[in-house]
């Protein structure tokens, strides 16, 4: 029966396993960095394996696997075949258009949806282009992780929340705060600086007189 331990590293190279306990891989194991996702798969797929990862804010990241020996050689003899297939490039062309495709259509839908929330006043329209612009360039990307690349909640709301996000980071001291390890302290502080962005939203959207002061022209202006 297949089984995938979820580990992390220890001090002095030790293995942590999912008690807390250090623990040995087994001596015809081997490590296999992460990297190669078609490789790890294969491996994975193959038997038993140990998944390696370290937490990194609330993500978790893989930094490899520990598996038998022989099902790493396997694996590799079988993905240097396939990638050696004369329509393997053609077939990873292809894909690789098709992804490329995909995600210039989502960026521009994307960035509509950041407009339409903005909903700024015409005579604001030059911010409101250059903010969306810089969010969307942000929050888009394959792999960034940020919450536009969900797809658990509709498309308006990622583009409520990727705004919110960018605010955050842009308009307020908030990467320079001391938060209290507290449990729903940081879900506290951020829901206070959300209620502070969409009120410095607020001018643009009624078309009022924006201060040179105001904290989100000027992270436009750094721009």
């Amino acid at each position: 029966m297949k089984e995938i331990r979820l580990m992390s590293p220890g001090a002095g190279g030790h293995i942590i396993n999912e008690y807390g306990l250090p623990e040995k891989p087994p001596h015809d194991w081997a490590f296999l960095p992460a990297g190669d996702a078609a490789l790890t798969r294969k491996v994975t797929a193959a038997g038993a394996c140990w998944r390696i990862q370290i937490k990194k804010g609330r993500r978790l990241q893989s930094l490899g696997i520990w598996a038998p020996k022989d099902h790493i050689a396997l694996a590799k003899q079988e993905v240097d075949n396939m990638r050696s297939a004369p329509d393997y490039a053609r077939k990873m062309a292809s894909a690789a258009k098709s992804r490329d495709k995909k995600q210039s259509a989502y960026t521009t839908e994307f960035e509509q949806a950041v407009i339409g929330y903005l909903n700024f006043h015409p005579i604001h329209r030059v911010y409101e282009t250059t903010m969306a612009r810089l969010i969307t360039a942000h929050a888009t990307p394959v792999g960034s992780g940020t919450v536009a690349r969900t797809q658990r909640i509709p498309l308006t709301e990622r583009a409520a929340r990727a705004v919110t996000a960018w605010m955050r980071h842009q308009t307020t001291e908030y990467d320079r705060m001391k938060i209290a390890r507290v449990k729903g302290e940081r879900r506290a502080v951020r829901r206070q600086l959300a209620g502070r962005s969409v009120e410095l939203l607020k001018a643009y959207r009624k078309g009022q007189p924006i201060s040179p002061e105001c904290p989100l022209r000027q992270a436009l202006a750094n721009q």
